[in-house]
């Protein structure tokens, strides 16, 4: 006589939530990235924005610790040596930028997920700094749609224009390396197809664990 296999829910172990998670945004300069951030958070209550730290000065009407950290070019340095940052770099060769380690770290550790706009070279980084982070790449429809993008937005010169389509073109070529890939056809799709990623990353077996 051979056992029987209790398959009724009693037999199942329990379930802990998966935790907090850092989801990663990166794509081409008009690509809709801000846009699509604004309107995910707005349904999304569990996620906070990411806080970038900068060695350069407040504009008018930014708030440390809302807007950026403001650091000094030495705390930056120092942070950099202790390994505080998920990324950062520096550009136009002046200033720096990062994401400070701490404030994702402490957020995701109180079940606050947490999600971060960085370019192609910042999501590089944090493939080896946090791993476990769910990366997205934000694509326009093509390169002649982001040309009219930007040309929209009328806050580009014609070089800046041509240099953002040299980099589009660049970071392109880059998206398989991101987990998930998200076209701006249209914002609302595309809110909708990045809530879409996040439930079935919440749902990833390597995400949940069972209760003791």
């Amino acid at each position: 006589m051979t056992a029987s296999h209790d398959s009724s829910p009693a037999a199942l172990p329990g379930w802990q939530s998966a935790p907090a998670l850092l989801l990663v945004l990166s794509g081409p300069s008009g690509a809709g990235k801000s846009s699509i951030i604004k309107g995910f958070l707005q349904s999304h209550a569990n996620f906070v924005m990411s806080v970038s730290a900068t060695t350069r000065q407040p504009r008018p009407g930014e708030t440390h610790g809302t807007d950026y950290f403001f650091m000094s070019p030495e705390a930056f340095a120092q942070q950099v040596e202790r390994d505080g940052f998920l990324e950062h770099a520096t550009v136009f060769g002046r200033h720096h930028y990062g994401t400070p380690r701490a404030f994702v770290e402490e957020h995701i550790a109180h079940g606050r997920s947490v999600v971060m706009d960085v370019d192609v070279q910042g999501a590089s980084q944090i493939r080896a700094t946090m791993p476990q982070a769910v990366q997205v790449f934000i694509a326009p429809p093509s390169l002649a749609e982001l040309e009219q993008r930007l040309r929209g937005r009328g806050t580009d010169d014609e070089d800046s224009i041509t240099r953002r389509l040299s980099e589009a073109a660049a970071e392109a070529s880059q998206w398989q390396q991101f987990d998930y890939i998200v076209i701006n056809h249209e914002l609302e799709r595309a809110i909708h197809d990045l809530s879409a990623i996040v439930r079935a990353a919440g749902l990833a077996t390597h995400r949940h664990h069972a209760a003791p």
